[in-house]
């Protein structure tokens, strides 16, 4: 059984929930995803990863050796990305 790719596992959570943004990596084995999905609104941690266990199904098991993830709100994930950078003044 081949490996999956950062990509490959991506698109298979994409395939299985709804996430406003979503960013895989990884070496075929081990993985980190940053996940962010309004169907996380009022769910503890754990109910969030057991969603996205749900979404990959049996690759957990056969495929994915491992999955660290971070699970965000779409309003926690706002509060937690660094204000941009402002807009420098115009000259005319």
């Amino acid at each position: 059984m081949a490996e999956p790719t950062p990509q490959q596992v991506q698109d298979f959570i994409a395939a299985g929930l709804a996430c406003e943004h979503l960013s895989v990596e990884g070496d075929g084995r081990h993985f980190f995803a940053t996940i962010v999905s309004a169907e996380f609104e009022g769910l503890p941690r754990v109910r969030r990863h057991q969603r996205v266990y749900a979404a990959l199904g049996e690759r957990m098991r056969e495929e994915i050796h491992a999955l660290s993830m971070q699970t965000l709100t779409p309003a926690e994930y706002a509060a937690s990305a660094p204000p941009a950078p402002a807009a420098p003044d115009c000259l005319h």
